[in-house]
């Protein structure tokens, strides 16, 4: 599991650390300016000369001490945005572009709301199995590096699930398991003193919306949401998909002994799928209007044949021209085109198949 700190103590240890060279000649430099002042004191006629030069000499060291102070400051927020950006790129890989006839593109704004820290929240992956192509789109409460390690957890979860479960319902329950061992880690380091034992309730305030996807090899779509938008179905316009009620989040109430399954649709060959974090649907421009999102994917999904990374250009495109560039959330896209083709069955191969039975 990734540990990662808060993007404050991130900014505290960057500038405490890492700037003793950079102060060393401007702190030398007071050093001597002092010693000059108290070996020469100004003459006792008031001379202005000297006084001049002393004041002049102090206001020199002051600034080199501020400039190197804060570039010191702004090197280590660099490296830490380094480290931060390169394990965001570990945890959310690019996904294949094609996988299992499939045609995939994601996409991801990072709001820049951690003074610099463009670590966003939200995962998504596409995996192969022996049931279908297997879907997660998720969204951690908040952003920035302490969100990382809910995504590690959900991510690293899922990757194995997928594999192992034979329904989308043992998936969720193992996404459930593992985001709350890391509730449990996490509140465990963070008050050590208070968790001996067994947190009854860490981190309450911490919960993932998931949506989990299974399209079947005949184009069924399946779901299970947990406090996630419903993904829009793109051909020729776009329709949102809402086969039912969401459950809750995942970490803000235990999952119910019956999880619903719902048949989402089926996806044609040449049709689309848009999933998206409710960034995207609740972003707001300068007076207040959210975002258009059915209305931008619809006018995206005109273009023949639909490209999947050309409706996520499109959408971010409009997106920061709406917001003015200044994101208030994070916000992840991910498209998938169904490029399968059905073959019909040939009436001689029908009558073979017959005759072998």
């Amino acid at each position: 599991m990734i540990r990662t700190r808060s993007w404050a103590a991130a900014r505290a240890s960057a500038l405490g650390t890492g700037r003793g060279p950079a102060l060393a000649l401007p702190v030398l430099w007071l050093l001597v300016v002092g010693c000059w002042q108290l070996a020469c004191p100004p003459a006792a006629d008031d001379a202005v000369g000297p006084r001049i030069a002393t004041g002049a000499a102090f206001l020199l060291a002051v600034g080199c001490l501020t400039y190197a102070g804060r570039a010191g400051a702004a090197r280590e927020l660099r490296r830490v945005q380094e480290v931060a950006d390169a394990a965001q790129r570990v945890l959310l890989r690019p996904p294949p572009p094609r996988i299992d006839g499939l045609t995939v593109a994601a996409g991801q704004l990072c709001a820049d709301g951690d003074g610099g820290a463009s670590v966003g929240g939200d995962l998504y992956e596409v995996m192969a199995t022996q049931y279908g192509v297997r879907v997660v789109m998720g969204d951690v409460r908040g952003h920035g590096l302490g969100s990382l390690g809910a995504v590690a957890a959900v991510l690293g979860s899922f990757r194995e699930a997928v594999h192992d479960e034979p329904g989308l319902a043992g998936v969720l329950r193992r996404l459930e398991r593992a985001l709350q061992r890391h509730l449990r880690e996490r509140a465990r380091a963070e008050h050590p003193s208070g968790c001996a034992a067994e947190p009854e309730n860490p981190l309450a305030e911490e919960f993932v919306t998931v949506l989990l996807l299974e399209i079947r090899p005949d184009g069924q779509v399946f779901a299970l949401n947990c406090g996630h938008p419903w993904p829009y179905r793109l051909c020729g316009g776009a329709e949102e998909l809402l086969p039912g009620d969401p459950l809750p989040p995942l970490g803000s109430f235990p999952l119910p002994a019956e999880l619903p399954l719902h048949s989402c649709t089926r996806l044609l060959p040449g049709e689309a799928l848009c999933l998206h974090t409710d960034g995207a649907s609740d972003a707001r421009d300068r007076a207040g209007r959210f975002f258009r999102l059915q209305e931008v994917l619809a006018r995206a999904a005109l273009d023949t044949p639909l490209s999947p990374a050309a409706v996520i250009h499109c959408v971010q495109r409009e997106l920061l021209r709406h917001t003015g560039g200044r994101l208030a959330d994070d916000v992840a896209l991910l498209v998938l085109r169904n490029d399968r083709v059905c073959v019909p069955a040939q009436p001689g191969a029908v009558g073979a198949a017959r005759a072998r039975h």
